[in-house]
């Protein structure tokens, strides 16, 4: 019957000289089409945000490219499919050179369903956790305040009653700044932030295009950790300045690109994607070069992933829409390997970083100068002079047991040394500033007295 009346239609309007025979006879030839099928929605989030904002223009020419759009829409359907009925992720790539967004997926799937999928959460705000640190070392290596081997305190530290802790509890003792970012140390970010100062980071932060919002109004050392709220976005605006250099170049995905301004130097800059690039992959990832940092905000509720090589940079998101907690999800665990297998889906092979700048300083911690061999905090100079202090283990601090017992080490004062556990002496007369005690696991309250009978405490739990 369809193929009748198609005919019927057909040769009326050949009559009526509608159309040119031939076209009717070719018409006639195609089959007819029997079932609706879905009308094409790529990227739809972020073709309603482009439409609203312009709603009276006909034609909008995106800079999208819809091949990688499709993979990873199919890659974000693939990673919530088995992790329950709540769990979202989104994503965005972007090309850090010219800062033309690739790739805009703001959900798994677009749907009214448990995971709120019609949200755009690449838009929506979130606490970035961990994801502002290689920024606080880049504005500290751009200020002078340390560089990647300057040796930094991670040890119990109270900043006018606020405390933080190490996402572990546990305290290293003094530990490179490359170690320590890449071990995404608490202590040692927020003494940096102390002596950037909380107001030159949110500066920072908005001269990269982000638009922090603040809790309170007002910032605080809190901010180090993820004290703010920021969108996926943001983040990948940020680390795109990251990977050019230092340079901020909006991202943008119609139009041309803005003119780029300068964040921090090109040294610093290289610095942290250099400190960011020796983080280990995923297990089962390729071992490459991508340099990239994960974080996990409070309370387990948005895990991240953010990574570049010389001329993408890929943000993940995941969590849930309504912003509830998500037991156990970490961005290490959760957030990493979606990111390796979205540039993976992105291209064969990674593009290298760039090569050290003329005037980076590359060299051993012993031969920095002096004062970039260890940071000093702002409260350094309020701190006894002379007297013996336990540079480890760090006051309140779980460490674990080595096989010859604990290792203990002393600054300052004058040798020789004695070292007591719970009162009662463990060494006595140690001319060296190191050693190990057979202590047996517990908690421990360790002193240390010098030849001119001063003395400094720490309290551990050994395990």
């Amino acid at each position: 019957r369809a193929e009748a009346a198609r005919a019927r239609v057909l040769a009326r309007a050949v009559r009526a000289e509608v159309i040119e025979p031939d076209r009717a006879e070719a018409a006639l030839r195609e089959p007819v089409p029997r079932a609706r099928k879905p009308f094409p929605a790529v990227a739809p989030h972020l073709a309603d945000r482009v439409a609203k904002a312009d709603p009276l223009r006909q034609t909008h020419r995106l800079t999208l490219d819809a091949a990688l759009q499709k993979r990873l829409e199919a890659l974000a359907a693939e990673t919530v499919e088995a992790r329950g009925e709540r769990l979202q992720v989104a994503m965005l790539v972007a090309d850090h050179r010219s800062g033309e967004i690739l790739a805009s997926v703001g959900s798994a799937a677009y749907r009214a369903d448990r995971r709120q999928g019609f949200l755009d959460m690449t838009v929506a705000l979130r606490s970035p956790g961990s994801l502002l640190k290689p920024l606080i070392y880049g504005l500290a290596f751009d200020e002078g305040l340390a560089h990647p081997e300057t040796l930094l305190d991670d040890r119990p530290m109270d900043f006018a009653g606020y405390r933080p802790q190490n996402f572990d509890r546990i305290f290293r003792g003094e530990i490179r700044a490359r170690e320590a970012l890449q071990m995404s140390l608490n202590l040692p970010a927020v003494a940096l932030t102390d002596a950037l100062g909380p107001a030159r980071l949110l500066s920072a932060l908005e001269q990269a295009g982000v638009k922090p919002v603040l809790p309170g109004g007002q910032p605080g050392l809190a901010v180090a950790l993820g004290g703010v709220g920021v969108t996926l976005s943001d983040m990948v605006q940020l680390y795109a300045a990251l990977a050019r250099g230092g340079v901020v170049l909006p991202l943008h995905v119609e139009g041309e690109g803005a003119p780029g301004r300068r964040l921090m130097s090109e040294v610093s800059a290289w610095q942290v994607a250099d400190i960011l690039s020796g983080m280990a992959p995923p297990p089962g990832a390729p071992a490459n070069r991508l340099a990239y940092k994960t974080g996990t905000s409070y309370g387990h509720r948005d895990a991240w992933a953010v990574g570049f090589d010389g001329q993408h940079v890929v943000g993940i998101w995941l969590g849930r829409a309504d912003g509830t907690p998500v037991p156990g999800v970490f961005g290490a665990d959760l957030a990493a390997p979606v990111l390796f297998r979205a540039f993976a889906r992105l291209k064969p092979a990674l593009e290298p970083l760039p090569v050290p700048p003329r005037a980076a300083l590359t060299v051993s911690n012993a031969e920095l100068p002096q004062p970039l061999r260890r940071f000093r905090s702002r409260l350094a100079a309020f701190q006894t002079v002379g007297g013996p202090q336990v540079a480890f283990p760090p006051d309140g601090a779980e460490v674990e047991r080595l096989r010859g017992g604990l290792k203990v080490k002393v600054e300052g004062g004058t040798a020789p040394f004695t070292w007591l556990a719970n009162g009662a002496p463990v060494a006595v007369s140690l001319g060296g500033r190191e050693t190990l005690l057979d202590l047996p696991a517990g908690f421990l309250t360790l002193s240390v007295i010098d030849a001119d009978g001063r003395s400094a405490r720490t309290a551990v739990r050994l395990r």
